[in-house]
């Protein structure tokens, strides 16, 4: 059975403790967008996944209660960075699966400001999900006074620069083409764009990584309706629908360890394992994409995922990157909002998000940002600890 993206909804992505909200008038604002672009209401919907990483339980009821009061089961998503695709994915599920035929994915984050610690710089570190990956870390490059997360990425970028020949100014032209794509997306934390010379002048937050190849905290919410081929048929939702061609989640295997390696730790064989099972599953192959939405955390994920989705040979990121081939007039467009780096990053929020620019891009209705005659769209979405989600988007 077929499921469809037929509307979608965000609101601005915002620096925390600057807009005067809660995380439920986030969810309000978004999944009341993305109910009248679908042109469907509360009423319709059967169920809800919501995710979010840092509030109380039952938080998802509280968010979605907002949009409506109908009894449905509401289910409480948390998978560090992957949330919003993993409430994404649950949706997909419900409906693949005949349970549903309108499904809600919401995602929300209210955070604080500063560095995210990514369970690294408080409480009981020796019980804490991600204690295996950041031993790794220490195993080789020892732990620094610097932000965590910032951290275990830094040291995956410093061993792809010491195998690979991997420079700083390919890492920062990561950062300068997605704070570039930004200027165009409205709903963008950041807006400005900067020379290469000028990200790697910023501060540095743990070598070679500074301050404008870092996604910051932020606050903000996602929506997306996701319905059957039935439901698309008899409510005449053709014109809206974008089809979830193939969706795949990994989770860490013996190889995200065994090496020593960040850049294993980090993720990027999980990223592998669901890239391949995505193109396997919809027989599409990544030339055949046109759109690309990444998890560029830190400017070092955006060159390891495009390895891992076979955009170029293992270590050659930084020269593809560095190439044009991942921008506008280049092979892909990667990145259009802006990514994590300048679009902002509340965890919760961001999978979904990035189907909403896709869905978007697919529809012709990304405005300044379009992608010219995007017809299929790939989005990556990985958190720490660990998962990797990778869903293919077709528009017929």
């Amino acid at each position: 059975m077929k499921s469809y993206i037929v509307g979608v909804g965000m609101t601005r992505f915002e620096k925390p403790e600057t807009r005067d909200w809660q995380y439920w008038d986030m969810v309000k604002e978004a999944g009341g967008a993305a109910l009248a672009d679908a042109g469907v209401s509360y009423e319709d919907v059967q169920q809800a996944p919501v995710g979010y990483c840092f509030q109380a339980s039952t938080a998802g009821q509280r968010a979605a209660y907002e949009l409506g009061l109908t009894g449905i089961p509401i289910y409480n998503v948390n998978n560090n960075c992957a949330t919003g695709s993993t409430a994404l994915m649950m949706a997909r599920q419900f409906v693949e699966g005949g349970i549903s035929d309108c499904v809600l994915a919401l995602g929300f984050e209210k955070m604080q400001r500063g560095a995210l610690g990514g369970g690294a710089d408080g409480g009981d570190f020796k019980t804490s999900p991600v204690a295996r990956h950041y031993g790794i870390m220490a195993a080789r490059h020892g732990f620094e006074m610097s932000p965590p997360t910032a951290q275990i990425f830094g040291d995956a970028a410093r061993e792809h620069m010491e195998k690979y020949g991997t420079t700083e100014a390919q890492l920062a032209a990561v950062g300068a083409k997605n704070h570039r794509h930004s200027v165009n997306n409205p709903y963008a934390q950041f807006q400005d764009a900067y020379s290469v010379e000028e990200i790697l002048a910023a501060k540095t937050i743990h070598m070679p990584l500074t301050k404008l190849q870092c996604s910051p905290t932020s606050d903000g919410a996602a929506a997306a309706v996701v319905v059957s081929e039935r439901f698309v048929e008899e409510r005449g939702l053709g014109d809206k629908a974008v089809e979830i061609a193939a969706q795949s989640m990994t989770t860490d295997t013996e190889e995200s360890f065994a090496s020593g390696s960040c850049i294993d730790v980090v993720g990027q064989p999980m990223s592998r394992e669901a890239g391949r099972q995505v193109f396997e599953r919809s027989g599409l192959g990544i030339d055949d994409v046109d759109v690309i939405e990444l998890h560029d955390c830190f400017s070092i994920n955006e060159l390891l995922t495009y390895e891992a989705i076979g955009m170029c040979a293992e270590g050659e990121s930084g020269k593809l990157v560095e190439s044009g081939a991942t921008t506008y007039g280049g092979k892909w467009v990667v990145n259009p909002s802006g990514g994590l780096i300048s679009k902002g990053h509340p965890l919760g929020a961001t999978g979904i998000a990035q189907a909403a620019e896709l869905t978007w891009q697919l529809r012709g209705e990304a405005g300044a940002r379009q992608v010219p005659d995007a017809r299929v769209a790939l989005a990556h979405n990985i958190g720490l600890g660990g998962a990797a989600v990778v869903t293919m988007l077709r528009r017929g």
